[in-house]
């Protein structure tokens, strides 16, 4: 790759194009000049659909990388999370700036913790592992589908407590004159609310949320986080989504050296190597309840890996300090021994309970 300009794909969704100005900042911080252009793809075209529905793994991923392999953009950044774990021949992983937290997030508007929410209580996700995990964990929990972007889904979830809130000061409120103003207290409450908030405010709601479930790091890059309570879920209970939290930059076998040099974080590629080919293994995609989480403890990789029945009934988990030396290896017959001792036969349910469309497919 010569000295012009590096154009790279993102998606045009606020979280996206976040995660796409850290990889921009960090190639510039090399003297590098960089441009994002914006690519729709399937899944952001599609609002009315959960992950798990659009078709196998790659709703947001494909569009961009076609653009690279049709030689109109030099990369693509992605959610690591949202990338099938087999790619096409023609491209590589060149980067993977450092880790963000793969945690995965509680967010109430009371601040509960997940054993404090109320009996019966309803909590909204899109994704099967965490509604696999939560009903593991509470089995009486309402698990309902939330969909939309990190500030839409925030804003359903804080909406009724808000506007309660608001038609209790306006009923108090001075009316002297017919009219119903705040007065000096409510005014300062209203003016102390963060803009996510005011918005919360004018939102129409179907379905009133006493909790939902985010990842840390869209929470964090959002810039949403002390907006919001939050309780973090042990990652090694509630296991995340294999490279959760990673940035990935695809791009072609002879564009990727400058990009690895510029941002790739060594650690960080051998812990999400590690998840995404434990997951490659054991199958499923984004059809299965599955969680692998990976960190590096000097010469190995402690690994923990957890496939559930769709309703969290049943559970294979187990963890391993995979050796760091032929760790790819060493993840395959990890994932191997999961498979035989009962995930292959909940991954294989799993699927076969999952609809799809199939022409929503990509």
């Amino acid at each position: 790759m010569s000295k012009r300009t590096i154009r790279l794909a993102t998606r045009g969704s606020s979280l996206a194009r976040r995660q796409a100005a850290t990889v921009k900042s960090a190639l510039e911080n090399r003297r590098r000049s960089v441009e994002l252009v914006t690519v729709e793809t399937r899944g952001d075209q599609i609002q009315d659909e959960l992950i798990h529905r659009l078709g196998r793994t790659g709703a947001f991923v494909r569009s961009l990388d076609e653009k690279v392999m049709a030689g109109e953009l030099d990369g693509a950044i992605h959610s690591m999370k949202d990338m099938p774990t087999e790619m096409p021949s023609e491209l590589v992983v060149a980067g993977l700036p450092e880790r963000a937290s793969p945690n995965d997030m509680l967010l109430t508007p009371e601040g509960r913790t997940l054993d404090d929410l109320p009996q019966n209580a309803v909590v909204g996700t899109s994704s099967l592992r965490r509604k696999a995990q939560l009903l593991a964990e509470r089995p009486d929990l309402e698990v309902t589908p939330l969909r939309g972007n990190v500030d839409t889904r925030i804003e359903k979830l804080l909406a009724p407590s808000l506007q309660s809130e608001h038609e209790r000061r306006l009923s108090t409120a001075d009316d002297d004159d017919d009219e119903i103003d705040l007065d000096d207290e409510s005014q300062d409450w209203f003016d102390s609310l963060a803009e996510i908030e005011r918005r919360a405010l004018e939102r129409t709601v179907d379905t009133e949320y006493d909790a939902i479930v985010l990842a840390a790091a869209g929470l964090e890059r959002s810039g949403l986080a002390p907006d919001v309570p939050t309780q973090p879920l042990d990652p090694t209970t509630f296991v995340p989504a294999p490279a959760q939290g990673t940035i990935a930059v695809t791009a072609l076998s002879e564009n990727a050296s400058m990009i690895r040099q510029s941002i790739d974080h060594p650690p960080t590629r051998v812990t999400a190597s590690v998840e995404r080919t434990i997951l490659g293994a054991l199958g499923g995609g984004c059809v299965a309840p599955i969680g692998v989480f990976a960190r590096l403890r000097g010469e190995y990789v402690n690994t923990v890996v957890r496939v559930l029945s769709q309703d969290g009934s049943e559970t294979i988990e187990a963890t391993r300090d995979i050796p760091v030396v032929n760790h790819l290896e060493n993840a395959r017959e990890f994932a191997s021994e999961l498979r035989d001792a009962g995930g292959a036969e909940l991954i294989e349910r799993a699927t076969r309970e999952t609809p799809t469309s199939p022409s929503r497919q990509e």
